[in-house]
């Protein structure tokens, strides 16, 4: 006799072969207006391609097989090597055929790069999170060295703007494609750089593009494999930016022992690491003193990135649960036709709508940096979003798995991967509170914050009443910003960033729904049938 313990029914399949571009009308919508539509084939393609189960597979097996570390060979040879699963060499050669690391830097770069570049790195972001730590450091550390690139590496350039990826440990002029990484914090600083102890001692003469040895160490030295890092170190003249490749010129390694890698929550499927530097080369970018006047013109670049980033992983975390209330039945419904789970679903759409909103306008003013107003709206907004919107994603997941319910805390979902990778785009790139100091800094030292902020919101005024009453405190707050009060400032002016969005652009109820969900201090209200209905299609790409 035959015996079977149970039939499977009931239980829907996991989300594979969508578009991720095509199935998020709020991106597609904001890459239009905001002057990226010709790459709105791209887009299509991409998504369609990072939609299929092998690409999502891809992102599983990087994970599941995290780096390893190689620090000699058999004969006891140094290597300092770190070894990857082909699926993340995969992952990479996507990445950069696509230009997410150097768009915008192209020369006669096209109208709205840095929409289109944001719009690419979100739907990567949706199959797999640590791939992107080597393209964001190399996409902020392009601009920099487009201008302070040292005479012994001009050849770097045609390498750093290629659509190749290059995993070969080779000098960089024979190679197809470059990467670089940074190397700031230490033991006894983190975010205080000033107390970083790694010494730099000219090997001849002192002063920019000149050779210095360092001596040191560094508590987190991001992608050891890239060719180059940027690193901080105390020079006579102060701290101090330098160029260090991983070969120097004439092939011989460059004296940086990789000491281990980093055993992280999540962001498993990128290598972290700690390292010592024994008399290193390092090139000096800028002058001596100047290391983190240079360091902090990258910042923008990568802060925005984690933004991008933790946005991404929330709009994978709702699709699969929206993919699966839409499958799954309870007591003879689908969940997706049960009134409360309706406005649970809702509520993260909502969310997810005023997001993608402000962040695809906050890339049209890094694509028009040119613009005061765009600037000072880009130098603002960014820490303010990288805040938010990070701090937003944790429980944004944990939500989304409580939609699954068990099945979404097993490892055979792709929820706790993503919960795991939550955390650490609050950390990296600036805390929470670095953020919410640095936009003090910029509201104090910047002039023309409050004008510009009129500019953006008084164009939405006396469309909503909560709207209105969050902009008069604000510009309370804004008169003598207090730093006890960073936090509650930061969340007003994301709140009201992404508010001004939706007012402009959404039809009227689903703008009201938004304020009425994000920005009433009496707590959140249900969503009409009629909003939630066309909520719903829009987050399915309808």
């Amino acid at each position: 006799m035959e015996w079977k313990t149970h039939t499977v029914f009931n239980q829907p399949l996991p989300l594979a072969n969508s578009n991720l571009f095509l199935s998020d009308t709020p991106l597609r919508e904001a890459v239009l207006r905001e002057g990226a539509g010709w790459d709105a084939d791209l887009l299509t393609s991409v998504g369609q391609q990072l939609g299929s189960a092998e690409s999502l597979e891809l992102g599983r097996l990087a994970n599941i097989y995290p780096p390893e570390l190689l620090r000699f060979d058999a004969r006891g040879e140094r290597l300092d090597e770190v070894r990857f699963h082909p699926a993340w060499h995969l992952l990479m050669q996507g990445l950069c055929a696509n230009r997410v690391h150097n768009l915008p830097w192209q020369e006669n770069a096209p109208a709205a790069a840095f929409v289109a570049r944001a719009a690419r790195f979100i739907v990567h972001g949706q199959v797999e999170a640590g791939s992107l730590c080597p393209i964001t450091m190399t996409f902020g550390a392009i601009p920099l060295l487009q201008k302070h690139l040292p005479a012994p590496f001009q050849a770097w350039l045609k390498p750093l703007l290629s659509d190749r990826y290059d995993a070969h440990l080779q000098e960089a002029p024979l190679k197809k494609g470059v990467l670089i990484g940074m190397g700031m914090t230490e033991k006894q600083g983190g975010t205080d750089l000033l107390s970083n102890t790694t010494r730099a001692e000219p090997a001849g003469s002192r002063g920019n593009g000149e050779c210095y040895h360092l001596t040191g160490h560094k508590w987190f030295f991001s992608v050891p494999q890239s060719d180059a890092h940027l690193v901080l170190a105390q020079a006579k003249g102060g701290l101090s930016c330098f160029f260090m490749p991983r070969l120097l010129p004439g092939g011989e390694r460059n004296a940086v022992h990789i000491e281990r890698l980093k055993a992280k929550l999540g962001n498993r499927s990128n290598a972290s690491s700690e390292v010592e530097f024994f008399n290193a080369s390092g090139w000096l970018i800028g002058e001596e003193g100047e290391g983190i006047r240079q360091i902090l013109k990258m910042g923008g670049y990568t802060r925005f990135d984690c933004a991008l980033g933790s946005h991404a992983m929330m709009r994978r975390a709702f699709s699969v649960a929206l993919y699966h209330v839409h499958q799954r039945q309870v007591l003879g419904k689908k969940l997706v036709d049960q009134p409360l789970m309706r406005q649970v679903l809702c509520s993260q759409a909502l969310m997810l709508e005023g997001q993608t909103a402000m962040l695809m306008r906050l890339a049209r003013a890094w694509s028009f940096n040119q613009n005061e107003q765009e600037k000072l709206f880009s130098r603002l907004f960014t820490p303010v979003a990288k805040y938010v919107v990070c701090k937003q994603g944790s429980a944004f997941v944990a939500e989304s798995m409580e939609v699954l319910g068990g099945i979404g805390y097993c490892e055979e979902s792709e929820l706790p991967r993503l919960y795991r990778e939550m955390p650490v785009n609050s950390i990296w790139e600036g805390s929470g509170n670095v953020m919410c100091l640095d936009v003090l800094r910029v509201v104090a030292r910047q002039p023309g914050v409050t004008e510009m902020l009129c500019a953006e919101f008084d164009a939405v005024k006396g469309q909503n009443r909560h709207y209105d009453s969050l902009w008069r405190q604000t510009k309370l707050w804004l008169r003598k910003p207090q730093e006890a009060q960073a936090r509650s400032l930061c969340e007003a002016l994301f709140a009201l960033a992404c508010g001004a969005q939706v007012m402009t652009h959404l039809e009227p109820g689903l703008a009201d729904a938004w304020c009425r969900q994000m920005l009433d201090v009496r707590g959140h209200t249900s969503v009409p049938e009629s909003v939630a209905a066309r909520l719903l299609l829009r987050a399915t790409g309808g």
